[in-house]
C-alpha cells in the first residue's frame, strides 16, 4: 500500500512537471507572437486561461493514465495543485493574492479541467 501511494506521489509530480514545462512553453510562443504580429494585448487574458486549460489536461490525462484508477479524482489534484502553485508563483514574483470573482472563477476551471482530464485519461486506456 505504501509503495502505490509513493507511486502516485511521483506521478502527481510528474503530471504538474508537464504541465508546467507546457505552460512556460505555451506562454513563450505567444509572447513571441504578441511580439511579432498585430496581436492585441486584450487577449491576454483570454490566451492565458486557454494556455492553462490545456496544460492541466494534458497532465491530467498523465497522471490518469498511469495511475489508471480515479481518473476523476486524480486529476482534480492536479487541477487544483496546478492552481496553488501558480498562485503561490504569483505572490512570489508579482503582487498579493486577493480573493476575487476573478481567481475563484479560474480556480473552478482549473478543478473541472484537472476533472475532465482525468476522465479522459482513465478512458483512453
Amino acid at each position: 500500500m505504501k509503495e502505490k501511494s509513493l507511486d502516485r506521489g511521483i506521478y502527481i509530480l510528474k503530471s504538474l512537471a508537464i504541465s508546467f514545462v507546457l505552460t512556460l512553453i505555451l506562454v513563450l510562443i505567444v509572447s513571441t507572437l504578441l511580439t511579432y504580429t498585430s496581436l492585441k494585448e486584450s487577449k491576454i487574458p483570454l490566451l492565458n486561461t486557454m494556455i492553462m486549460i490545456f496544460s492541466i489536461t494534458i497532465g491530467s490525462i498523465y497522471m490518469a493514465i498511469k495511475v489508471e484508477e480515479n481518473g476523476w479524482l486524480n486529476g482534480g489534484i492536479i487541477g487544483g495543485l496546478y492552481f496553488i502553485i501558480l498562485i503561490l508563483l504569483n505572490y512570489l514574483f508579482i503582487k498579493p493574492f486577493m480573493l476575487d470573482i476573478y481567481s475563484i472563477s479560474k480556480f473552478f476551471i482549473a478543478l473541472t479541467t484537472g476533472i475532465i482530464g482525468g476522465i479522459i485519461g482513465v478512458n483512453i486506456k
